[in-house]
């Protein structure tokens, strides 16, 4: 295993960070001799980022922790474009109020992660709609659209693969790889930033930043990419089959997120400890060589660490307790996700099935029949076996109904 003179590098390396660095020697001594800004930019698609984005969040704070300043860019300008990087089809085009909108929701997890302040390692937050919208079209093609090469740009994965698939691929977004590019360049004269990092789908963008950078101001730039995270079973981390697992507490409850780090697969248990925790390594190691039932204290643990760090501790130790209560005591515990259910619906026999959908437990009707006719409902903690089979004020305990689909989704149900 590669050793380095840097504490950054060193703690990306042992616990799984890299995935490619344009020049590790360079990166190893400017991090040696002083303080490097280094920056990863997170565009403003959705009000929330998800847990698909954390590994570039632990990035950053592993930056700052090592004694570096982290820069972290919102895209408030590249999200009118939209990234193409691996996708199929072009992103939808959001509006200028929606793009506000989920910046704002955006900004929120930062400060969980990173301390904002006036120190010289203090994370620093810009829009880089500062600097694009000021670009004059015709100067900007002048100016940097001269040092692109339209047949390098083309051998580029991110863009290749949309073509052999003859998918559509938009100037708008042949674009993205030359804006990003520029942010890299902006960054590296506002800020003195120096270190682009990102998922190894941004490769190709950011070694056109480095490219670019060293073309208009002959500066100095790095790239250093992570690999790209999914579970063990080959799907993409921070989703599920209920949707996507945000970081941002409105969007979705400690106690989900903290399900949702419990649930995760055997084999993924030491990756993710040593991703997504401060634990030393040495109890990961003690952590992930636990078996049989003793490796679900290792997922508790792993699902506590996870959630303290996206939502505090005492958030995640109570999500734990409501666990403990929901799946050792088998009680209704008052801390898990509720819904309310118009009382007029209550008062006409309120169907399994639609509350099942109600309570975002199904997403359909046809799924929650599905779900009922294989044994996965539980109406406070009794088999449900018709599908036909309704609620009534009766089944309310302390004003809530506890609904069970399957041995780890649970919603109480109130009537609204």
């Amino acid at each position: 295993m590669a050793t380095y003179k840097s504490d950054f590098l060193n703690h990306l390396n042992d616990r799984g960070f890299i995935a490619q660095c344009s020049d590790f020697d360079a990166l190893d001594e400017s991090l040696s001799n002083g303080v490097v800004t280094g920056y990863i930019g997170f565009d403003c698609t959705a009000p929330s980022l998800h847990a698909g984005s954390l590994v570039q969040i632990m990035m950053l704070r592993a930056l700052q922790k090592a004694g570096h300043r982290p820069l972290v860019v919102l895209g408030g300008g590249t999200t009118r474009i939209g990234d193409p990087s691996f996708r199929d089809s072009a992103r939808p085009l959001l509006d200028d109020a929606a793009i506000a909108r989920n910046k704002e929701g955006i900004k929120k997890v930062f400060s969980k992660f990173l301390s904002f302040d006036d120190g010289p390692t203090g994370a620093i937050m810009v829009d880089n709609r500062e600097w694009l919208d000021d670009l004059q079209y015709v100067d900007f093609l002048r100016d940097v659209g001269r040092h692109f090469s339209v047949n390098r740009m083309l051998s580029f994965d991110s863009v290749k693969t949309r073509l052999e698939r003859e998918q559509n691929l938009s100037f708008l977004e042949f674009n993205y790889m030359i804006i990003q590019a520029y942010d890299f360049a902006e960054l590296a004269r506002r800020y003195d930033c120096t270190l682009q990092m990102g998922g190894s789908d941004q490769w190709g963008n950011i070694v056109n930043g480095i490219d670019l950078g060293r073309r208009m101001d002959d500066a100095a730039l790095v790239g250093l990419t992570s690999p790209l995270l999914t579970t063990a079973s080959g799907a993409k981390m921070g989703k599920t089959a209920d949707g996507a697992v945000w970081l941002n507490e409105d969007m979705l409850s400690a106690y989900d997120y903290w399900q949702y780090w419990r649930n995760c697969e055997d084999a993924d248990i030491g990756k993710l400890l040593r991703l997504f925790t401060d634990l030393p390594l040495d109890e990961i190691a003690r952590l992930e060589a636990l078996d049989g039932a003793e490796l679900n204290d290792a997922k508790k643990v792993l699902a506590t660490e996870a959630t303290a760090m996206a939502h505090g501790r005492e958030a995640a130790e109570a999500a734990e307790e409501t666990a403990r209560k929901t799946f050792e005591e088998g009680v209704a515990a008052a801390d898990l996700p509720s819904v309310d259910i118009a009382a007029d619906q209550w008062a006409e026999g309120l169907g399994v099935l639609t509350a099942l959908v109600e309570a975002g437990l199904s997403k359909s009707t046809g799924e929650a029949r599905r779900l009922v006719q294989g044994g996965g409902v539980r109406i406070n903690d009794e088999a449900v076996s018709d599908w036909r089979a309704t609620l009534s004020d009766a089944d309310l305990k302390d004003g809530a109904a506890k609904l069970s689909a399957g041995k780890k989704r649970h919603v109480l149900i109130r009537k609204g």
